[in-house]
């Protein structure tokens, strides 16, 4: 045990967690080098996800209103993606990451005695676990194990980034952030980003597949993964589910941020960049949400939407804290 200047901080601990983090990436990265070979090179099979898949732009949902008759069973034959012995593997090294990430976060907190989240690198940890967390029940829940190869990308590179450039020793928290909202406004913030990540990875996928089932609309021939992918309609309804749930999560983010904010300095809003960014991603996924129930947008109009809210948010975290000065900085 040794201490700083602001507690104790526990050796052994901050040891495991640091060869955690680094046993989670190598274990995330034989994951990804699995799942592209299962992409390039898997059998494509028809996918069980029937329930994700309506005849048209909203129709099965309009299907009783209108007496129209829809056998969504006629829409599982378009939900085919590859698939292999390999895949599985990659599914059981990914769930094996998973434990490594929740372990990571634990020793860490154990390490520096309090909350495990907070600064920059304690919080892309925990959202990338969320990340793998969704990518896991959504290869459980909707037979996306397809979509491995384009979720750990970006949790790659986040992990990478965290561990090259954003890694501070374990320790006490800073006096600004010694409040019982650390594990509401910022829990509810993590996940919220850990879901708009696989929503993200989701719809860029969804771009992929959609321009390669226009090009083969057009008689052209579609190599690689692009033609491997599974139909742009299940992708698009998966990333829809995803920002369904972490929309509420992000709005409770905010509103609780500004409770915490009203207790800290005397103010609910004082257009930190932090606070103003978050509202801007609020608002982008907003738009997101109406276009698709009002506009009845269903396809590469509202999927950009939604990559450009995931990237404010990443913008967020990055270029606002080293960018802006604010409140926030010391995140």
């Amino acid at each position: 045990m040794t201490y700083t200047l602001a507690g104790p901080v526990d050796e052994t601990m901050a040891s495991a967690s640091d060869t955690l983090i680094i046993a989670m990436i190598v274990t995330y990265a034989a994951a990804l080098f699995l799942f592209a070979i299962e992409a390039a090179y898997g059998r494509r099979t028809r996918l069980r996800a029937g329930r994700l898949m309506p005849v048209g732009a909203g129709a099965a949902e309009g299907a009783h209103d209108s007496g129209i008759e829809v056998n969504v069973r006629t829409t599982e034959g378009e939900a085919r993606a590859s698939q292999s012995a390999l895949g599985r593997i990659a599914l059981a090294v990914t769930a094996l990451g998973f434990l490594f990430g929740l372990a990571q976060i634990v020793t860490r907190g154990l390490a520096a005695g309090r909350w495990p989240w907070g600064n920059m690198f304690e919080f892309v940890v925990a959202m990338c676990l969320v990340a793998v967390g969704g990518l896991l029940y959504a290869a459980w829940r909707y037979q996306a194990r397809f979509l491995g190869a384009f979720v750990l990308v970006p949790v790659l590179l986040l992990l990478g980034i965290g561990v090259r450039w954003l890694y501070v020793d374990p320790g006490p928290l800073i006096p600004a952030l010694h409040s019982y909202w650390v594990p509401i406004h910022v829990t509810a913030v993590i996940i919220a980003g850990g879901a708009f990540m696989v929503s993200g990875a989701a719809g860029i996928t969804y771009l992929v597949a959609h321009r390669a089932e226009a090009k083969r609309a057009l008689g052209e021939k579609v190599a690689g993964i692009a033609g491997r992918l599974p139909s742009s309609e299940l992708l698009d309804r998966i990333s829809h589910r995803f920002i369904l749930f972490a929309f509420p999560l992000w709005t409770f983010g905010v509103i609780a941020g500004s409770i915490w904010a009203d207790e800290a300095w005397g103010r609910f809003w004082g257009w930190d960049p932090k606070e103003v960014w978050s509202f801007i991603s609020w608002v982008i996924y907003a738009a997101y949400l109406h276009a698709r129930a009002t506009g009845g947008w269903r396809g590469p109009k509202a999927t950009w939407i939604n990559v450009i809210g995931f990237l404010t948010v990443m913008f967020n975290f990055f270029a606002v804290n080293y960018m802006f000065s604010g409140l926030h900085s010391y995140a």
